[in-house]
Parts: structure tokens; sequence; C-alpha cells
């Protein structure tokens, strides 16, 4: 209660807790972690906080369409060989999906060509081959549309690039 000119006024607050967590790393299969290194480092210099997930497309589904549900600004989704994991995790979000493929077999073209071949309607930014670090500055970029201090960080860093 605030007491005021002799007045009693009741004040409901409510607290939420509001999750500051704005990129999903999913990776396909445990054995994609050395690329899931690659986009958190870049994350963790823009110190955009973010989750790792290990989810398979085919192994658990259900899996995949739970974590595709939350609230999550950006996925970023690392798969080999067929790669559905990058298009399911599309399927059931609005939000951007960024994909990575993995060199497990043929060079990664299979994983490659299965990301960026997607059907209409469902797009998933693709990154090159095993190329964690694009995915992750592409979020980053991403997340800067709405977020100052993001753009700043991100002009710096193109800076030192050009020097």
């Amino acid at each position: 209660m605030i007491l005021s000119s002799g007045n009693f006024y009741k004040i409901d607050i409510i607290l939420t807790t509001v999750s500051n967590v704005k990129v999903l790393v999913v990776m396909g299969s445990r054995s994609d972690s050395h690329i899931a290194e690659k986009v958190t480092a870049v994350l963790d210099e823009f110190g955009v906080e973010y989750d790792v997930e290990v989810a398979s497309a085919h192994r658990n589904p259900k899996k995949v369409e739970e974590l595709a549900g939350k609230d999550y600004d950006v996925f970023i989704a690392i798969a080999g060989l067929s790669a559905a994991l990058p298009g399911v995790i599309a399927s059931h979000t609005l939000k951007p999906v960024i994909g990575v493929p993995v060199s497990a077999k043929l060079g990664g073209i299979d994983a490659l060509l299965s990301i960026a071949q997607l059907p209409p309607g469902v797009p998933v930014a693709t990154v090159g081959i095993d190329n964690g670090k694009n995915a992750a500055l592409l979020a980053v970029e991403i997340l800067a549309l709405r977020d100052e201090n993001l753009r700043r960080k991100l002009e710096e860093y193109r800076e030192r690039m050009r020097a």
C-alpha cells in the first residue's frame, strides 16, 4: 500500500520471469559439437545468450517440435547427412531458422542441398558447410535489427575485419 495525502492506494505488483535467451543452437547429433563450438564462440563474443540442445529430427521428432515451440528469437540447426533438422524446426516455428550443413559424408554436399533446397513456403537460411561462425554472425545480424547495442558491436566487428 502507498499513502498519498492521507489516502491509501493499493498497488498490485505482478512479477514475471522473462528469459533473455535469444538463440537456440540445436545439433542433430553430439558428433556435431565441433560446429556448435564455433557458433557459441561467436555468440559469446557478442554477449548473446543461447541454449544448446541435441535433438535428431529422425530419432526424436517430438523433442524437435517441442524445442521449435519455445520462445527463442533465432534457431540455429546443425545437421549432416540428410540434414532434415533445420526444415523440421522451420515447419514448427515462424522464427528465423539458420541451417548449418555438416561434412559428415560426401563432403557435406548432401547436407547442404538438403537444407538449401527446401520446398517453397518453409524457408531456412543456409550457410556454408561446417560454417558455424557465419551462422552465429547471421543470428547476431537478425537480433541487431531490434537491439542497438548488438548493432554497435556488429559495426565494431566489421571495422576490425577491415583493418
